[in-house]
């Protein structure tokens, strides 16, 4: 048996490490279709940052609340099917096990069909620190991370909208001076996602060339099959046929509220920075983030 075919705690392991709001849902609503991939009932597990960045994100507590809102009080007993129902209860058992270690994050993939990868999309791996990325390496067959960008402020925009919308809070678009927006905005837990270089720079600092692919989302909508191709030949895939209204649709959208004119000029320094970044790594972004 060659190394690269050695048995190893992940196996091949795919992982989505994507912006906010830079078509990662749409992403993995259409990749769990290929037979090859395989997806928990979870989208995003958050195990490498819960391991690497902040423990916290996986307590008991943490834990427990996303089984309960997500899957005890969800399903319609006079509608739902019982074998699912059961499926996805033996998941969440092994999700609320312990401890959260790697022998958890390997428990929660049953590659009932045989699949060639567990797939995790988390953005939060964005935030990974460069070290922690050889680590996780070093316990796969085959590791393979994409990173997904957008239009830097069309993406702030979507994620401030977003968040606002999931907490209950969207008055305040129409109550907030942009001053007070720009605070907002520049918050630990939002704007991070909005720096692509130091996300490029930490990803390609530990991970060699063939295991890393960064994507635009306007070549997702512009050419979305394309995009899926591409993503196939990175993983080494056989090509799989998609239906046309999944790779059509528009999935997790942020609420339908007009970007005010005074925002661009917030971040326009900002994003000529972050532009330069990531031409910096030698990517040509989007010829639409230049307008």
């Amino acid at each position: 048996m060659t190394a690269q075919n050695a048995p190893t705690m992940f196996g091949h392991l795919f992982l989505s490490a994507g912006a906010m709001k830079a078509g990662t849902t749409w992403l993995y609503s259409v990749l769990e279709q290929h037979p090859e991939l395989h997806f928990t009932p979870e989208k995003e597990l958050h195990y490498f940052y819960h391991r690497y960045v902040d423990d916290r994100q996986l307590s008991d507590p943490a834990r427990l609340r996303l089984a309960k809102e997500r899957y005890l009080e969800r399903f319609d007993p006079e509608r739902a099917n019982p074998d699912r129902v059961r499926a996805n209860l033996h998941w969440v058992a092994a999700y609320l096990s312990r401890p959260v270690d790697d022998l958890w994050y390997r428990g929660l993939f049953t590659r009932t069909r045989g699949e060639l990868y567990a797939c995790d999309f988390s953005n939060l791996y964005a935030h990974l620190p460069k070290e922690a990325w050889p680590r996780i390496r070093a316990g796969c067959s085959r590791l393979r991370v994409i990173y997904t960008m957008r239009h830097p402020v069309k993406r702030l925009w979507s994620h401030v909208k977003f968040h606002l919308q999931v907490t209950g809070q969207l008055e305040k678009l129409d109550q907030w001076s942009p001053e007070e927006l720009n605070r907002f905005m520049r918050r630990d837990f939002l704007w991070p996602n909005a720096e692509y270089g130091a996300a490029l720079r930490r990803m390609r600092a530990g991970l060699p060339e063939e295991c890393f692919l960064p994507l635009f989302y306007e070549d997702m909508r512009s050419e979305p099959l394309a995009v899926l191709r591409r993503i196939e030949s990175f993983l080494e895939l056989h090509p799989a046929s998609y239906p046309e209204a999944l790779i059509n649709r528009q999935v997790n959208a942020s609420a339908s509220i007009p970007m005010p004119d005074f925002f661009p000029a917030l971040v326009a320094k900002d994003v000529a920075r972050i532009i330069a970044e990531v031409r910096a790594e030698g990517l040509e972004v989007p010829e639409s983030w230049t307008r």
